[in-house]
Parts: structure tokens; sequence; C-alpha cells
């Protein structure tokens, strides 16, 4: 590979999405504020700051936190800076589209072309490089970042101009806590009055209530192997993160003046389910437990 990346970020997500890179012969400068993070991820190289990860390559890539964090790096860390014309951004945080169109604005006025690509799939999606991409920014730029996001992902889509990636992804996240929360509710209701849950689910998968929650990813203890519900809801999509996600959809909403009720009661039951049972680092599906405490061990 000729490409050079920078990568900068490599917490759970980022770690793995960088090693890919490396193993597909990618030559992978990064840099996280976490020393170790950076020891920990095999054949990349290390750099003392972002502007160094960012200078001399062809791709750089940023999976950060929060907006402020993006923002902080590409106007005030001096990466808009240090990178050359020909250089492509792609920042793959989950953000509010706000910055998203702040950060991919300031770009364009250096000439430097800008992606939004967040991702779903979670950890292990980012370990087996069967990541989902959802990308805002011009398509002839897509187009260009295909072979690289290719390593990092299988499922690539186009949602639109520079932000609209962000106000995809936080629409279907807002609809899968919405769909987990009720169908947690929807078996805590039928083990309330005398159901098998492994039964109801079959009844509901092959009826109406069908959903990706009950489908894939089952909430509720024994039914479904491999499910966060089976190993006490440890890893995954952590509840904190969750809540963040509907944190965007909600400033999204009040933006552009949407009406989301779903949305905000599947808010205010995460927020409430982080606190009153301490579930931030836990899967998401562990909302089950708000229904069903007496399932806690």
């Amino acid at each position: 590979m000729s490409q050079k990346i920078g990568f900068v970020g490599l917490g759970n997500m980022g770690g793995p999405m960088a090693g890919n890179l490396a193993a597909a012969g990618y030559e992978v400068k990064v840099f996280d504020l976490v020393n170790d993070a950076m020891l920990g991820v095999e054949g990349v190289e290390p750099q003392s700051s972002a502007v160094q990860a960012a200078s001399d390559v062809d791709v750089f890539i940023s999976m950060l936190p929060a907006g402020r964090h993006v923002a902080g790096l590409y106007l005030d860390g001096g990466v808009l800076d240090a990178v050359s014309g020909d250089t492509l951004l792609i920042d793959c945080s989950t953000i509010d589209p706000e910055t998203a169109r702040m950060v991919a604005s300031a770009a364009g006025e250096r000439g430097v072309n800008m992606l939004d690509a967040p991702v779903s799939g979670g950890i292990a999606g980012a370990v087996g490089g069967t990541l989902t991409f959802i990308v805002g920014g011009r398509e002839e730029v897509l187009e260009q970042a295909r072979p690289v996001l290719e390593v990092m992902g299988a499922n690539i889509f186009h949602a639109g101009e520079n932000s609209a990636g962000q106000v995809a992804k936080i629409c279907n996240n807002m609809l899968l806590a919405v769909l987990m929360a009720g169908t947690s509710e929807a078996l805590a209701l039928g083990v309330a009055n005398g159901l098998d849950p492994a039964v109801l689910s079959e009844v509901m998968k092959q009826s109406s209530g069908g959903n990706w929650a009950l489908n894939v990813y089952n909430p509720y203890p024994g039914v479904m192997e491999g499910s966060a519900a089976g190993r006490d809801y440890e890893g995954g999509f952590l509840v904190d993160l969750m809540v963040k996600d509907l944190g965007l959809a909600m400033d999204t909403a009040q933006h552009s003046a949407s009406s989301v009720p779903m949305g905000s009661l599947a808010h205010d039951l995460y927020r409430l389910h982080r606190e009153n049972l301490d579930a931030g680092s836990l899967d998401f599906s562990s909302i089950q437990w708000f229904y069903k405490p007496e399932l806690r061990s």
C-alpha cells in the first residue's frame, strides 16, 4: 500500500479500526492521549501529537467521544493547518450534526475534503472489520475514501451531504432505543403474567412485533445464546453511549422543531435506568432490568 493514514482516537472502536488498516498493509501513524492505547495496537506508528499524526498523510481519520473533541482537534488542535490540500479527512465519531457541518465547512475553506462517517456495529464489528459506515459528504469524495473504509467495514451508505451521516446515525440509534425499551417492556409484561420469555419471543418474532432487538439481540436472560443478556449485560453498546446518542437526537430535534415523543421517552427511560441501577457501563439491552429489577443477580 502506498497510502499513509493518520489516525487519532484509539479507544474500544478506534484501536481495532487502526489495527485493521495496518494489517491490510497501510502505513498508519496514530495518536491518543493514552500512551498505552497506542502501544496496544499492532503494526502502527505512535506519534507524539495529533498534528504529527496528521502531517504527511493521504488520509486522516478521527474517532473521538463528542463534538467538542472533534472541534478541538480540527479547529483548535491545529490539524486543519497541518494537513495538505490532498489529505482526505474522515471523522468517524458520533457527534452533533452542527459541529460536523462547522468542521467540514472550515476544512472546505482550506480546500480540504472531509467526510463524516459515524459507524454502527459495535466493538465486535470494529475488531472483525465488519462495521457499517454512514457517510455524509460529496459522493466523489466518498469514492476516494471507499478502499480505506472497506478495510474497516462491510457496509457503506452515502446518506447525503456533510452532516447527513450524523443525522442518519442519530435517527437509527433513537429508533434502536425505542425498540429495545419496547421489547423489554413486552417481555416483562408476558413473564409477569405467566409466559415463558423464550416462547413469547418466538411468538412475537413470527408476528407483527418482530424487530431487530427481539430477533437478533434479545434482552431477556436465557433466551438467546450469545446476547449480552447471557453475560449479565457486560460489554457491548454501553448505556452511557445510548444516553449520549439519545441526547444528540433530542438536540437535533430541537434544532429542526421536530416532534420526537417516543425518542424523548426512551431518553428519559435510559437516564433513569442508568441512575437507578448504576447501569452506565452495561450493555444497553440491560434496560430489561428497569422493567424486571429482580433479574439482577
